[in-house]
């Protein structure tokens, strides 16, 4: 089989279309992730973001490293979780919905950060949504104030 040259252009064309697509996909918010190697439940989130289009890095970090980087960057220790992350000047803590990250950095609110203080199961990589108990994303103020960002009923 033969290609012409027609079909060469198109074949180009078609390619040359897709790359932008394919730039934006893997161009989302950048954010990088401070977590326990060990932990399956962090692993989860981060490929729940990924899929979501988040461009994700990542650092490994151990207990009173970790929990001092959390507590250095303003995060009250009622608040913490298993993983930290860092998104344009913005700490994220624990199992928070892409949802509101994304609605973070659109409102771009004097704060912290967000975060989901503990486990909840059903919340991103905590297990299945259908299944999720009632929980919080807390905006966590400069001033180590906390208020409900959003809230997840039970399913």
């Amino acid at each position: 089989m033969t290609m012409t040259r027609r079909a060469m252009m198109a074949v180009t064309a078609g390619f040359a279309a897709s790359v932008p697509l394919a730039g934006a996909a893997q161009g989302g918010p950048a954010i990088h992730v401070l977590k326990d190697p060990n932990c399956g439940c962090c692993t989860s989130w981060i490929e729940i973001l990924r899929e979501d289009g988040f461009t994700v890095t990542t650092e490994r970090s151990l207990g009173t490293l970790l929990m001092q980087h959390k507590l250095e960057n303003g995060i009250p220790q009622n608040m913490t979780s298993c993983h930290t992350g860092e998104i344009e000047g913005y700490m994220i803590e624990g199992h928070v919905p892409a949802a509101d990250i994304r609605r973070l950095l659109s409102e771009r609110p004097d704060a912290v950060g967000l975060a989901v203080p503990g486990m909840p199961y059903g919340s991103p990589g905590m297990g299945p949504e259908a299944e999720r108990e009632a929980y919080d994303v807390f905006l966590i103020r400069k001033d180590g104030r906390t208020e409900v960002f959003t809230s997840y009923a039970a399913a």
